[in-house]
């Protein structure tokens, strides 16, 4: 299991009609906070505050098809070459991490292959790297720049090397 410390919240939110919002600074648009949006909304402030991942490099309910059928994942992080790097699957707290959690997010990772498959309802999370045709459980999600896609801006790639060596 992974332990994620989350950063203190910085939220902006509203009650419109008796129902809470928060504002979605990626998106830039108000949503209504349901108990998976308090998952979504938590994961991206650590990926961003604690894991340094800029936010312009995350994707959030962004539709894409598996099998013929019209999905949403929940966050895709992109590397430095704009490639997908890590998926997450966010579930409400009171949904246990089972098996077809981690089979919905594989089925999602055969659309939009990455590096990292995360996921989480917020109290537990679970990580894999896939290494080959293997996943490996993680017990950190590696924070921005650790990726070998990850260079930090001004080092320029040796123009003989694949970046994927």
């Amino acid at each position: 299991m992974i332990t994620v410390q989350y950063p203190e919240p910085r939220f902006r939110t509203k009650i419109e009609a008796g129902k809470r919002y928060v504002f979605d600074e990626i998106r830039k648009a108000w949503l209504l906070l349901t108990e998976e949006e308090w998952v979504r909304q938590n994961f991206v402030q650590y990926l961003i505050r604690h894991l340094n991942y800029p936010a312009a490099s995350i994707a959030l309910e962004k539709e894409i098809r598996v099998n013929g059928l019209r999905k949403r994942f929940d966050i895709l992080v992109y590397d430095d070459h704009f490639q997908p790097l890590l998926l997450v699957e966010c579930k409400a707290p009171n949904v246990q991490l089972q098996e077809a959690v981690l089979q919905q997010a594989l089925r999602y990772h055969m659309t939009v292959p990455v590096s990292y498959i995360i996921i989480t309802n917020g109290s537990f999370t679970l990580g894999w790297h896939r290494s080959g045709g293997e996943l490996e459980l993680m017990n950190e999600i590696p924070g921005y720049g650790s990726d070998p896609f990850q260079r930090p801006k001004g080092i320029e790639e040796d123009k003989d090397r694949s970046p994927h060596q």
